[in-house]
């Protein structure tokens, strides 16, 4: 049994913990990566949660993997209270596994960047998740990803939502004289 495998949890209704990361720039667009699977899937950075790993450890080490950014290049601007869940289509649940795993249920965080787009790198991992990336508006995702995970994007979208930054600081104006 490998480490990952040792490592993987899955709770007592078939979960796996797992976080969501939603990465904004100052123009309120959030970072959309194209995954190295699948013919034209895009998705948020996410990732399971291993045993001993507290969210907010998982997030990290995802973030490093998944898009090559570190702690310093980010500040977590928000993470959503509860979980958030999703279950597998049937033809994606792996019956032979145990314990079998249903779905994912996730914290999500929204991060803003704090670094140059070049710090976003997809070529960091021996196993790159994703093969591309771009930048979209903050909305755009829910109707981008696979039907069963847009639910929780929704939900996560929302929630976080209460955190992020205004797009731009007001602008003075002059005064006339």
């Amino acid at each position: 049994m490998s480490t990952a495998e040792k490592d993987r949890v899955i709770d007592e209704s078939g979960f796996r913990p797992n976080v969501g990361i939603v990465v904004t720039n100052l123009d309120g667009q959030v970072l959309w990566g194209k995954r190295v699977k699948g013919r034209n899937s895009w998705q948020f950075p996410q990732g399971g949660i291993n045993a001993n790993e507290s969210p907010e450890e998982a997030m990290y080490r995802e973030l490093r993997e998944e898009v090559g950014l570190l702690p310093e290049h980010v500040t977590i601007l928000g993470v959503t209270k509860g979980w958030l869940r999703y279950r597998l289509p049937a033809k994606f649940i792996r019956k032979n596994e145990s314990p079998v795993c249903v779905g994912q249920k996730q914290k999500w965080f929204l991060l803003r960047l704090d670094a140059p787009d070049e710090s976003v790198r997809l070529d960091l991992d021996d196993k790159p998740e994703f093969k591309d990336w771009k930048w979209v508006t903050y909305w755009f995702p829910i109707s981008a990803v696979v039907d069963f995970k847009q639910q929780v994007y929704r939900s996560a979208l929302a929630e976080l939502m209460t955190f992020s930054l205004p797009k731009t600081k007001p602008r003075r104006r002059s005064r006339r004289t």
